[in-house]
């Protein structure tokens, strides 16, 4: 299999000329998608969902997706109204990726509510639920939940598309979520090691096949931090979390190719690039040097990718 390729930006508001570069190139590079971090506390962070639309409206082929939006800071039925007008108006080119919100005080801060790791997980279940009902086209909803309520709520507009709940998940239970009622696993490399990677796709199949789903069905997709040129890090070292995920891998175009295999033969069908060195150039090389050696069209030598 040949896996999806794409980018993640930081949505500084003090690089916004930078950061439209950066998407003018994945998308004239003919990548299939784009992130957006999301994370209202950060002062220098400008709103996700609007530099979503903004980049929708200035691209033409990739897709853009929040890489994860802030559940605690946005209700669920209001993200799933957003990601349908955003799906509407840009023909369907957006995916939703959700997270629980990892930054307690931060959030908390902001006005958020302040849970514990167990109650983010069952608040983010329940928004799976919410965010569906508003997708369903039913003309009114009602939802009673712990953290959520609907009451003859009136959804639409329905995505245009078959839109995914990609969850940005790096705990034993939010990854067996993923299985039980998720479209798709966002979780990166750095924050988890290689290792825990394959782990955490085996515990996503078990958990699918538990629910009776397809795990088929359910996409993988890793963001992998690095640089495009000489020296490399090995894929097997795990690095401290946080905005910068430590020594980032690094490598001429030929070893991201043979390491970006490696990590589709542990199951993952997407991969997305997040430049350290947030150049227009990096995107370049990596769409018209890298993106060939997976998908074979490299004559002088054969994509890894099965």
């Amino acid at each position: 299999m040949t896996p999806e390729l794409g980018i993640s930006v930081i949505p500084y508001w003090d690089s916004l000329d930078r950061t439209r570069e950066l998407v003018r190139a994945a998308d004239d590079g003919e990548l299939a998608l784009v992130g957006i971090q999301d994370h209202p506390y950060q002062s220098r962070f400008i709103d996700t969902f609007a530099l979503v639309a903004t980049l929708l409206a200035e691209t033409k082929r990739v897709s853009l997706f929040t890489d994860v939006a802030n559940l605690p800071l946005r209700p669920p039925a209001v993200i799933a109204k957003t990601a349908a007008s955003l799906d509407v108006l840009s023909g369907g080119r957006f995916e939703l990726g959700l997270g629980a919100g990892a930054i307690r005080h931060q959030i908390a801060g902001m006005g958020g509510p302040d849970r514990t790791p167990k109650e983010s997980v069952d608040a983010l279940e329940e928004a799976i639920e919410v965010i569906r009902l508003m997708w369903s086209g039913e003309r009114s909803i009602s939802f009673e939940g712990r953290y959520y309520r609907l009451d003859d709520a009136r959804p639409a507009p329905a995505p245009v598309h078959p839109m995914g709940i990609w969850l940005g998940a790096f705990r034993r239970r939010m990854i067996s979520l993923v299985g039980k009622k998720a479209d798709g696993w966002l979780p990166s490399f750095g924050v988890l090691s290689a290792d825990e990677l394959r782990a955490g796709n085996e515990r996503i199949d078990a958990a699918a096949e538990a629910a009776g789903r397809d795990p088929g069905q359910i996409r993988r997709v890793l963001n992998l931090q690095g640089v495009i040129g000489e020296g490399r890090t090995s894929p097997e070292g795990e690095l401290p979390v946080g905005y910068l995920l430590g020594e980032p891998l690094a490598g001429p175009p030929e070893w991201w190719a043979e390491t970006l295999t490696g990590f589709v033969d542990d199951g993952f069908d997407t991969l997305v690039f997040w430049p350290v060195d947030p150049s227009p150039g990096q995107v370049e090389i990596f769409a018209s040097e890298v993106a060939p050696l997976l998908s074979g069209e490299d004559s002088g030598r054969p994509g890894r990718a099965t």
